[in-house]
């Protein structure tokens, strides 16, 4: 990271040298972190034009349409590798060896079971509550049952904390979705693959053994791959700045699943569902295309375009070939999926998407996949969560592994001045 130097000229003040860091690839960045004691702070609302923190696990780039974990592409990780391959690889920084990789997996796979008592923090639901309340609730809970390893200072507590997430959260994801059905918990196996054992997990019942489809397992696979970390989003900040105080890692995590619960983060394939329901029929996909050209209609499609790529969505290119896959293999005739299929099929050749690059982003073929296997939309931002807690841990260990300061943003305070206190008889 190498330093150059940038002159703020301000009003009523001397000229201020800022730092200036070049990153190893994207855009420079200028350090503002000595205003504060020249009496002056930025104005950045989203944080928009605000590096938070320095990271060697994701770079994206908008522009080029470029997804890339510890150097290396998504497209080439999702083709080549396996979900605990890329979560030993955002974790430690390379890809493990054939005997790295067996020991790590073994390790995830001796951690896939849940304190038993954690089943009756279920029972104190509601049946109809939503799995993203239940998991926010449950993964919070969680210091209570392994507080054994919440030294935030002990690499190894650290470490063990990182194995027990990625292997207990298929568990508790598929705990909500059985608790939701009135089914009874499926334990987990650990002569399947992460994948098959999430899907055994979700769907078997101790009334037969379970048959998992490999293509069914493959697309979930990369689901899990594709969703595993995107950089500074509003999740892994949120997770960064709660366990920059010092919170412990299962409550960092807890506040990232709140985070990411919002409809403009994880719940945007819960939302590509949605508009399917409004459009209803591929009768009316000229009108609501139409709506969706027109500047004064709200309408908008959901699942095209993105905030950060400008261009194609890498992750959208390999969630497309794994959604034809599935519903090839389920040869499923649901006028929903029909719908999305069309739809995809304009928006790919209609000059004005092309033009405004609206393509279709991760979350169009991510919802269309899981609603093929029989997911229920409420939780498909279960399965989100469970797919990003690696990028949230490795981020909060990176943070904790090196010097941090607790996270303060500013304000530009535009209420009233200092005024004096009225008795309440006196107030008019």
């Amino acid at each position: 990271m190498t330093e150059k130097n940038a002159i703020l000229k301000v009003e009523g003040h001397d000229d201020i040298s800022l730092p200036i860091y070049t990153p190893t690839i994207g855009q420079d960045v200028i350090d503002v972190a000595s205003l504060t004691s020249k009496g002056l702070f930025t104005f950045d609302p989203g944080f928009t034009s605000t590096a938070s923190c320095e990271s060697k696990i994701t770079y994206i780039d908008g522009e080029k349409g470029q997804l890339l974990h510890r150097g290396y592409s998504i497209e080439e990780l999702a083709n080549k590798s396996d979900y605990l391959e890329v979560c030993y690889l955002l974790l430690f920084g390379e890809l493990p060896t054939a005997e790295q990789k067996e020991s790590f997996v073994s390790t995830v796979k001796n951690h896939t079971m849940v304190h038993e008592q954690l089943q009756f923090f279920y029972r104190g639901f509601r049946r109809d509550a939503h799995p993203m309340a239940v998991m926010c609730g449950v993964v919070g809970a969680l210091s209570a049952f392994y507080h054994d390893s919440t030294d935030i200072k002990n690499p190894t507590h650290r470490e063990v904390t990182a194995y027990r997430l990625i292997a207990k959260m298929p568990t508790i994801a598929a705990m909500c979705y059985k608790y939701s059905a009135g089914q009874p918990f499926m334990y987990p196996r650990n002569d399947l693959s992460y994948s098959e054992n999430f899907l055994h997990m979700m769907f078997g019942t101790p009334c037969e053994e379970s048959k998992i489809s490999p293509v069914l397992a493959k697309a979930m696979d990369r689901i899990f791959i594709l969703h595993a970390d995107h950089e500074q989003n509003a999740s892994t900040s949120t997770v960064r700045l709660a366990g920059s105080s010092g919170a412990n890692p299962f409550a960092c995590i807890a506040a990232g699943i709140s985070a990411l619960w919002g409809p403009a983060h994880g719940g945007a394939n819960e939302a590509v569902l949605n508009m399917l329901d409004q459009i209803g029929d591929v009768s009316n996909i000229d009108a609501y295309i139409a709506k969706a050209k027109d500047k004064n209609d709200p309408f908008k499609l959901m699942g095209f375009g993105h905030r950060v790529y400008k261009n194609y969505d890498p992750r959208a290119s390999v969630m497309r070939e794994s959604c034809h896959e599935v519903l090839n293999e389920l040869g499923i005739h649901d006028p929903q999926l029909e719908l999305a299929m069309k739809l995809e099929e304009i928006a790919l050749s209609d000059p004005y998407f092309k033009e405004k690059k609206l393509f279709p982003n991760v979350d169009f073929y991510s919802g269309i996949i899981l609603k093929a296997m029989g997911i229920p939309t409420s939780m498909f931002t279960v399965i989100f969560a469970l797919s990003r807690t690696v990028g949230w841990i490795a981020h909060w260990n990176e943070m904790i592994s090196n010097p941090y300061k607790i996270g303060r943003p500013r304000q530009l305070y535009t209420g009233y001045d200092e005024r004096k206190f009225t008795p309440v008889n006196e107030r008019k």
